[in-house]
């Protein structure tokens, strides 16, 4: 047997699968890519991508690398590099991302930014709003 040494985290050898059929109640953390083609009621996180098929949900906010939508979202989005809706696409919520490509037919009811963030500093920057807003001077 060989042993694999320094897969990535977006390396096909490393995908998460959840099928059609399959329920997930609670939040998602995964290292490597994601497939959902099933439902998620929480939250989904992935330092590479995440794919949501046609038959795919997710009921709760969505953090990752580059996404490609093609079923269901409602929650807040934060896609670090390229997130694609395609055109079966159903999506409600906020969504920040650096670059977005929307196929004809995509449903989209919300807010987008785009904007380079990363999840750290979207954290710290969301910590230093908050003590800035309890000063009172």
């Amino acid at each position: 047997m060989k042993k694999k040494v320094g897969v990535m985290g977006d390396s096909p050898d490393r995908l998460n699968v959840i099928v059609e059929g399959s329920k997930i109640v609670g939040d998602f953390i995964a290292e490597s890519n994601v497939r959902i083609d099933g439902e998620i009621q929480g939250n989904v996180s992935s330092s590479a991508k995440i794919v949501i098929g046609r038959t795919g949900i997710i009921n709760g906010n969505l953090i990752c690398s580059d996404s490609d939508v093609e079923g269901r979202i409602e929650g807040i989005l934060k896609v670090e590099n390229l997130l694609t809706l395609r055109s079966t696409a159903k999506v409600t919520g906020e969504i920040t991302t650096a670059k977005i490509q929307i196929e004809e037919g995509a449903e989209f009811s919300g807010n987008c930014k785009m904007s380079n963030f990363s999840p750290s500093t979207t954290t710290s920057a969301a910590k230093e709003n908050t003590l800035q807003e309890d000063v009172v001077y």
